[in-house]
């Protein structure tokens, strides 16, 4: 059984009369245990998924499973069985943490929970803030407290919304120690960030999203792999020769300063490349040859769609 199941979701808004497909046919499968990203320009549609597998929102079609329960006709088990952690700072300033902690356990039936709950405020380090009003939170702080409502019923799905948008290096690393540790423990995590060094160095798998569609779907090695290899970085004295332009990769290249960087998927086309430069009568002031990361994958994927 995976632990989200999504099948064939579509969902469309109406805004100043025109139609806006914010899914069009969303099918994928997040296996328990998984770290998974769920990465996209804005507008991709992240959002709206997750609202619809949180039962914030409802697909137009389709169906969308958590550990087994539809989240329509089984809402009540597939929301004990998931937390969310949303971009939005969401609070009530009436109460402390720890109460605002209590009264979360409390909307899933959870009495006695102060042991999980001091577990998690250390973890998030938040021992401190305690008995601190909501109002009174910076805002990492707040978003700490986010986080921990999402965990304070013990869910086995995890969903972080841009969990780290806006926030200070500490509240990440906090943050990603816990989390990381959860998903050892067993939890499914699902991430959603533009910071993609941190989607590279978290997830297992990751999907892609554009204009409402999954473009690539793999495992982060393999996506890197398979979609961008490597890449060779060259400065030289004169223009790119012609028959290296088809490699060039425009965006990570500066023409007026010739420097140029050329897509490489073997080692052993390197010597080729070498030997074109050397036949043009380029001089080379200096090489690089790198490893592509997610970056580049996610800039070449969403560019040929855009060309599409």
């Amino acid at each position: 059984m995976a632990a989200i199941q999504i099948t064939d979701v579509r969902k469309s808004y109406r805004s100043a009369g025109k139609r806006l497909q914010a899914l069009d046919g969303v099918s994928l499968s997040i296996e328990q245990g998984e770290f998974f990203g769920l990465l996209g320009p804005n507008g991709a549609g992240k959002t709206s998924l997750i609202s619809i597998i949180a039962g914030l929102n409802r697909a137009d079609s389709g169906q969308v499973l958590v550990q087994g329960h539809d989240v329509l006709s089984n809402y009540r088990a597939a929301r004990r069985n998931l937390g969310v952690v949303p971009q939005e700072l969401v609070f009530d300033p009436f109460f402390t943490v720890r109460e605002t902690l209590r009264l979360q356990s409390g909307y899933f039936g959870i009495k006695n929970n102060d042991a999980w709950i001091d577990e998690i405020m250390h973890n998030l380090d938040l021992t401190n803030k305690a008995d601190a009003n909501m109002r009174a939170l910076s805002g990492g702080m707040k978003r700490r407290v986010l986080v921990a409502q999402a965990l304070v019923h013990k869910p086995p799905v995890i969903v972080l919304d841009e969990p780290t948008a806006g926030v200070d290096v500490e509240l990440r690393q906090t943050l990603w120690k816990f989390i990381t540790r959860l998903n050892r423990e067993g939890h499914t995590i699902v991430l959603t960030t533009h910071y993609l060094e941190e989607a590279q160095a978290l997830c297992n798998r990751v999907a892609m999203l554009k204009a409402g569609r999954v473009v690539a779907l793999d495992t982060m090695s393999a996506l890197i792999k398979r979609i961008s290899g490597s890449q060779i970085k060259v400065q030289l004295t004169s223009e790119l020769p012609a028959a290296l332009q088809p490699l060039l990769i425009a965006h990570e290249s500066d023409a007026a300063q010739r420097q140029y960087a050329l897509r490489v998927n073997h080692y052993d086309e390197v010597e080729p490349i070498l030997t074109s430069l050397r036949q043009a009568g380029c001089v080379l002031e200096d090489l690089q040859l790198q490893q592509a990361d997610l970056e580049d994958v996610f800039l070449q994927i969403m560019g040929k769609e855009v060309a599409q």
